[in-house]
């Protein structure tokens, strides 16, 4: 049998660490993964072994004083993988599976005050990891296919026999050739390098529910991230952002604007048309109409999001003073202040807010 620290490459005072980089450089070039020759197998097999038995300090200590495996097994066990098949070590029982799910992704969508009013579809472009069309998800060269691994014979693996104060216990752990996965890759999808995903950018189509408010998160189950191996996809989490509308507001699922109306009209009332986001709006301006006069337009707000109906227009009037008048308008406005003598200048209470008015209709 070769001497392990000649199969690695290492002195016999090699540290833990100078027999790791040792190992990991060998199996790097070894494994069958990237080398698939018969003789490249077969030296990986007993690098591997000897990485197991100078990798843990009883296995190896027992080695160097006997010039030969602990037991005459592969050696790198001790007490605590003893307790770990009694108390709590790993239950896995068969090769896992390759296909693992893949991850979840966040995207953000911005959107106008109208398209959260009624909601909208949009096509987005998302870059993320897709299935690979190469191999289909298979991680395997077209035309090929993954082999059974000869280390643990397809079950992911390695069993190995230890002698302790309990007699001869049987332990096991993962397949170091295959990882678990009790299939290798011989040669592995050039596109995808045998992960069976590519990162591409796909298109989405997105239908964003009316009503919904800026800083909500929208989940799409199974958008995601395509898994390793094809698993299966991941959630997309969608982020919403409603940007401000120069004319428009909102609170809850009431639209809100202003209206500026001329004294004239306030004083004796008017009627008007406004555009709205559902098209041209009729607005009656009721005689000695007040700044902070809220007018209610019924079912023209945001659509409800987990309700029937809409809100409501709530359009905030505020009276428009003249600043500049000509002689014969001053005069007219004397005749009228001199009339209403008993109209005085007072203080009152105050009133706070978007909606403060001294009357709704």
């Amino acid at each position: 049998m070769a001497d392990h620290y000649e199969v690695l490459g290492v002195a016999r005072d090699a540290s833990e660490d100078q027999i790791k980089k040792a190992y990991r450089k060998l199996a790097r070039e070894l494994h069958p993964d990237v080398n698939p020759a018969p003789e490249a197998q077969e030296r990986f097999k007993s690098v591997t072994h000897a990485y197991e038995v100078l990798s843990d300090a009883n296995s190896r200590r027992q080695y160097d004083m006997g010039g030969q495996d602990p037991f005459g097994g592969s050696g790198g066990f001790g007490f605590g993988d003893i307790f770990d098949t009694f108390f709590g070590g790993s239950s896995q029982r068969g090769p896992k599976s390759r296909a693992e799910r893949g991850q979840d992704a966040l995207i953000r969508v911005e959107l106008t005050l109208e398209e959260v009013t009624f909601g909208v579809a949009k096509e987005i472009e998302v870059d993320t990891a897709v299935i690979c069309e190469t191999c289909s998800g298979s991680c395997c060269r077209p035309g090929t296919s993954m082999a059974v691994c000869d280390i643990c014979r397809g079950t992911g693996q390695i069993q190995r026999q230890v002698r302790s104060l309990l007699g001869n216990v049987v332990t096991s752990q993962p397949c170091g050739t295959c990882r678990g996965y009790g299939q290798v890759i011989p040669e592995p999808c050039l596109d995808c390098r045998g992960q069976g995903r590519v990162r591409a950018r796909r298109s989405l189509d997105l239908n964003i529910p009316a009503g919904v408010e800026d800083g909500l998160r929208l989940q799409l189950a199974s958008q995601g991230e395509v898994g390793f191996a094809g698993g299966p996809n991941g959630d997309l989490y969608v982020d919403i952002s409603v940007r401000e509308h120069d004319i428009f507001g909102r609170q809850g699922d009431d639209l809100t604007c202003v209206l500026v109306v001329p004294m004239q009209d306030a004083i004796l009332g008017a009627l008007t048309k406004i555009e709205t986001f559902d098209g041209p709006q009729s607005i009656e301006i009721e005689p000695g109409q007040q700044t902070g006069d809220i007018i209610t337009v019924k079912g023209k707000g945001v659509q409800r999001l987990r309700a029937s109906g809409r809100g409501d227009l709530k359009i905030r009037v505020q009276v428009s003073t003249p600043t500049k008048l000509d002689s014969k308008q001053k005069e007219l406005i004397r005749k009228l202040a001199a009339m209403r003598k008993s109209d005085s200048i007072k203080l009152v209470e105050q009133t706070h807010g978007f909606f403060a008015g001294r009357r709704k209709n």
